[in-house]
């Protein structure tokens, strides 16, 4: 686990800007130690990651044999080496999001500091150098990481490698699958689910309004009603292209103009009034304002009530699980199914459509990715065959609804097994091949690439011998 990891670099360690400003206050003392193709790492580098990274593991309870100053070099000299050929290759990076990116910071930093001339005085610079070493250090991380997924996102496995896999593995080493759990469920979605998007459909109207009319902004609407990711940064989206969208709000972006506000669209993820900034090429830079269906109080326990009876009916045997599912869920994904719940609904999600991907089976990190931490918490407590009381909480999507779940299995921890194990396995088997596969490419380029290190480093041990030329 590590191992792979460290393959992905320590990008947060490397590339917060702590070490950066302190190179700029220290730099009559600080020297270079090293130089991969074009770029210099200075010795404040070294030592702010290494700190960091330390730091970092005794919070993980992890510590390494290596002397933390060169294996920090290493990575930083990884990623020079990532950064320069991905400039070499030409490889994608998102000048936009990299701009977005820079503002967030320097608004948290200046935030932080109080003012913008607080700030200056801290970091001994004037505002725009402290915004150009953070451009240039953003820029450094995108090509990077591109560079590596471009070497990684290429390798595939196949079941034959995957069974390689498997049996290379001593048994001693057999990874250890956690806990799973295997259960049912029966989900409602509010009666008054209309009136609730009505509702819904009105704010938004009343906020497109306030902006056309000049009485509110669009940026400050969306931080404090948006109900999306994007609202710290005013519902301000990284460019995509429509093929990234949800149909319906790409449908619309695609008939708007730069400066235009649209009506309020519905998509799977709720009601979003949208508006364009810019348009390159394919690219649609936008931002918007999404809000959910919200219910009263009343709305929702109703809905709980009601999965109460159903519930105390399946209690009595006056109704099996399965059939209530059949006939009173609304999840299309489970209740077919006596109400088994699977990953179909993230698969689908991530336009993931190979069914061999889907499971029955769930880890307690499994709960988490799928926004089902509600049931997990209600699973832990249960024996197999109960059914819980009804509950309130919210899909994939944030949509609220009540549910009630039955435990129909629970798996022990067991060593891993090709027969009841194999998408775990082939997980681990390409995530083995990925690292294989980059240690090769990086070999190479080692070799193909200038790389000087100071004499005081020369001597440290480094994972790929190949560095000290």
């Amino acid at each position: 686990m590590m191992q792979r990891k460290k393959t992905i670099m320590l990008a947060a360690l490397v590339l917060l800007f702590a070490g950066a400003l302190a190179q700029k206050r220290q730099v009559m003392l600080d020297r270079v130690v090293a130089v991969v193709g074009n770029s210099s790492i200075l010795y404040s580098e070294v030592d702010e990651a290494a700190r960091r990274m330390v730091a970092e593991r005794r919070q993980m309870g992890y510590t390494s044999d290596r002397d933390p100053m060169n294996e920090a070099l290493e990575e930083l000299m990884t990623q020079k080496l990532l950064y320069n050929q991905g400039q070499i290759d030409s490889v994608a990076v998102n000048e936009m999001d990299i701009a977005s990116r820079v503002d967030d910071q320097v608004q948290l930093m200046v935030d932080e500091a109080g003012s913008i001339a607080e700030l200056e005085a801290r970091h001994h610079m004037a505002i725009y150098n402290i915004r150009e070493m953070m451009r240039r250090r953003y820029v450094e991380q995108a090509y990077a990481m591109s560079m590596q997924s471009e070497v990684m996102g290429k390798v595939s496995v196949v079941p034959g490698e995957v069974e390689r896999y498997f049996k290379s593995l001593d048994k001693d080493d057999l990874p250890i699958i956690p806990v799973q759990y295997v259960y049912a469920q029966i989900t409602k979605y509010p009666k008054s689910l209309t009136a609730a998007k009505q509702r819904t459909r009105e704010r938004l109207v009343d906020m497109r309004e306030r902006v056309i009319t000049g009485k509110a902004r669009f940026d400050n609407l969306a931080r404090m009603y948006s109900q999306d990711g994007t609202a710290m940064r005013g519902g301000e989206m990284e460019p995509s292209t429509l093929s990234q969208l949800d149909h319906a709000f790409g449908a619309a972006l695609e008939a708007m103009k730069p400066g235009q506000i649209s009506e309020v669209v519905e998509s799977q993820y709720g009601y979003h009034i949208i508006e364009l900034l810019d348009r390159r090429g394919q690219l649609y830079h936008f931002r918007h304002i999404l809000l959910r269906p919200v219910f009263t109080d009343s709305e929702l326990g109703e809905t709980a009530n009601q999965l109460d009876s159903i519930a105390r009916l399946i209690r009595r045997d006056s109704l099996t699980f399965e059939a209530a599912a059949l006939a009173h869920s609304d999840d299309a994904g489970s209740k077919m199914n006596g109400g088994i719940v699977s990953n179909s609904e993230l698969l689908e999600h991530s336009m993931e459509a190979s069914a061999r991907l889907t499971v029955t089976k769930f880890l307690e990190e499994d709960f988490a990715q799928v926004r089902r931490l509600d049931d997990y918490h209600r699973l832990t407590r249960m024996k197999p065959g109960e059914i819980s009381e009804a509950y309130l909480t919210e899909d994939l999507l944030r949509n609220q609804l009540a549910k009630v779940v039955k435990l129909v299995e629970v798996i022990p921890a067991h060593p891993a097994s090709l027969e009841e194990d194999y998408l775990r396995l082939e997980e681990m088997a390409l995530a083995d091949k990925r690292e294989r596969v980059f240690r090769e490419w990086l070999d190479k380029k080692i070799r193909s690439m200038y790389v000087h290190i100071d004499p005081e480093f020369r001597g440290g041990a480094f994972e790929n011998e190949n560095w000290v030329k």
